[in-house]
């Protein structure tokens, strides 16, 4: 007795699945790279800013210049995220340092009133 085992559905089915599974992979890289260049074109309008502008986000010219430092496929805002963050950080950590926590002799008291009224 011989049995008859279909052997094309089978391998259709794994070939279709591979296939399905290379496509996405595929579609993955593109949308990876999609999104590295979309970066790269942010990056870019940043480095269009002057000095000044570039202070208010918290980022300097060194920052941009590390940035587009980095490999194509690594986002460069990224690494200006972070920077800016530590800049931001560290300015509050200094900022609450620097807050007297006793009177200072050469202190005027706190009057309520504004300081153009204050003798």
């Amino acid at each position: 007795m011989t049995t008859n085992v279909p052997v094309l559905p089978v391998a259709a089915s794994t070939l279709v699945r591979a296939s399905l599974a290379l496509i996405s992979l595929i579609t993955h890289w593109l949308r990876s790279l999609a999104r590295a260049r979309r970066h790269r074109r942010e990056a870019h309008a940043l480095a269009g800013l002057d000095r000044r502008m570039l202070a208010d986000i918290g980022i300097t010219r060194a920052d941009l210049r590390d940035a587009f430092s980095e490999p194509f496929w690594d986002d460069p805002t990224a690494l200006l995220r972070e920077r800016a963050l530590e800049r931001r950080l560290s300015r509050a950590v200094t900022g609450a340092k620097r807050r007297p926590t006793v009177a200072s002799p050469f202190r005027q008291p706190e009057t309520g009133r504004p300081a153009r009224y204050t003798v």
